[in-house]
């Protein structure tokens, strides 16, 4: 085919730069099909938190010194979860005015991702209205508690098809 071997090497070059081109064409439309989440562990984007992670860490301290938080849900499934904590001072009174935030999240995917507000207090105890999933598998429970200038954040991961899977 190539007789002249002075020919071929042209043709070779431009093949691999067509290639090269097609492999970057190739790589972008992957990345724009299947973007990046950004974490926000910690209810905020990882920048901040990653500015103020002294002050976080601080923060749950002064706040573990006044006060416990229990989850109380035993398992979250993918139909009928309800969300439970218990707030209680120190002494084991009963903390009724705390400000309890709660997203439960994928830990790939924001689409999901169901912010919970305004629980009824009973007790100490704050309930958040019946919640069904719309996926099975792994979520992440991230919950801010604010009491008076105190606050923290309080986070877990939980399997919706392993009720044994739990980590906090």
């Amino acid at each position: 085919m190539f007789k002249n071997p002075g020919t071929k090497w042209p043709i070779i070059i431009a093949l691999s730069i067509v290639g090269v081109i097609g492999a970057s064409v190739a790589t972008i439309k992957v990345a724009i099909n299947n973007p990046v989440e950004m974490s926000e562990y910690g209810m905020q984007n990882y920048h901040e938190y990653d500015r103020d992670a002294n002050d976080i860490i601080e923060a749950k301290i002064a706040f573990d010194k006044k006060f416990t938080i229990a989850f109380l849900t035993p398992q979250i499934a993918e139909k009928g979860s309800v969300l439970e904590y218990q707030i209680r001072d120190k002494e084991g009174k009963a903390v009724n005015n705390a400000s309890v935030e709660v997203i439960l999240t994928r830990p790939d995917l924001k689409k999901y991702d169901i912010n919970l507000s305004n629980p009824t207090v009973s007790e100490g105890k704050y309930t958040f209205t019946t919640v069904d999933l719309p996926k099975a598998g792994r979520w992440d429970i991230m919950a801010k508690i604010s009491i008076g200038t105190d606050q923290r954040y309080y986070n877990l991961k939980a399997d919706t098809r392993n009720p044994n899977t739990f980590e906090f």
